[in-house]
């Protein structure tokens, strides 16, 4: 099966180069790794949770778009988030992206490793 790399590499604001791709087109399916709420430039688009929510989706569609699919391609996600008081908020800014047929999800409450990120989103899409 052949393997497509969607939207390069990961640098974060320090000029850290990640050891990972942004995402992957392999046949019908698109992974994309898990999508923090940074900006083009690498910094947290904000320090709560729904700048952080808001961020990491418009990643995931950018991503996506660039894979030839859209939001409604999703059929799986996965959610972690640092705080579980921000499970409300999270859920009222992610709903917006899904409003018909919303994927699966599992959704995670964990310690993430970038200081002051809040949420980490992965999502899997199926686009044939």
């Amino acid at each position: 099966m052949k393997q497509q790399i969607i939207g390069g590499g990961i640098t974060l604001a320090d000029g850290t180069v990640l050891p990972l791709s942004k995402a992957v087109r392999a046949g019908d399916f698109v992974f994309l790794s898990g999508q923090l709420g940074l900006t083009a430039t690498g910094q947290l688009a904000g320090d709560d949770i729904v700048q952080q929510t808001h961020q990491c989706m418009e990643n995931i569609r950018a991503l996506l778009t660039q894979a030839g699919c859209g939001m409604s391609d999703v059929i799986k996600a996965t959610v972690w988030l640092v705080e579980r008081a921000d499970f409300g908020a999270f859920n009222r800014v992610y709903a917006t992206y899904f409003l018909e047929r919303p994927p699966v999800r599992s959704t995670v409450i964990s310690e993430l490793v970038l200081a002051g990120a809040r949420v980490e989103i992965e999502v899997a899409a199926y686009a044939p």
